[in-house]
């Protein structure tokens, strides 16, 4: 009897759920159609082609995940160097990296009418610098990545990826899945 009173409960439970759901409830860090919506009226879907937009909203699925995934890298790098090397890690970044991340530090902070891209010197690197501050910084991120040629490798491929999306470029489907398999291997390797 017991059996059948927690299966109940759990039932209940997930009718409920999908109940909220269908009623519009919102989660947490959820972009729904509603906010789809209104995003796009708000950018003036409306007066632009609508093959183009078709085009952009195929290659926007493949922007989220390069996004998703260049900043969990960037997390990554500033854990690793915070935990091996305290609040001064920004110190062992190459210069070159250390300098161009300030000078467009500066130049957002004239603009303040205008988002930022972040808080901190690392959401002012290119994406390549990530891979040179790991590089420069092996030590660091031996146990981690395990073969500094494959973390190389791996982030230049996707590099190439991300610069055609980008800019506007769109991607073959063998191109889309090799980003998938990068992600996947990267994930599984540095967690």
């Amino acid at each position: 009897m017991k059996d059948l009173d927690l299966y109940s409960f759990v039932y209940r439970a997930v009718l409920t759920e999908e109940a909220l759901d269908r009623s519009g409830r919102r989660r947490k860090n959820h972009f729904g159609t509603e906010e789809a919506r209104a995003t796009q009226k708000s950018l003036s879907y409306e007066f632009l082609d609508s093959d183009l937009l078709a085009e952009a909203q195929r290659m926007s699925v493949v922007y989220a995940a390069i996004h998703a995934f260049e900043n969990a890298v960037r997390q990554m790098v500033t854990k690793a160097m915070a935990e091996a090397n305290g609040e001064t890690w920004w110190e062992k970044v190459p210069e070159r990296i250390r300098k161009t991340s300030k000078t467009r530090m500066e130049e957002d902070a004239k603009f303040r009418w205008h988002g930022a891209r972040g808080a901190t010197e690392i959401n002012y690197c290119d994406f390549s610098d990530l891979s040179s501050i790991i590089v420069t910084n092996w030590a660091v991120f031996d146990d981690l990545l395990g073969n500094m040629e494959w973390a190389k490798a791996t982030l230049n491929t996707l590099e190439k990826s991300r610069n055609i999306v980008m800019h506007g470029g769109s991607l073959a489907k063998e191109d889309v899945e090799r980003i998938g398999m990068n992600i996947r291997d990267w994930i599984r390797q540095a967690g």
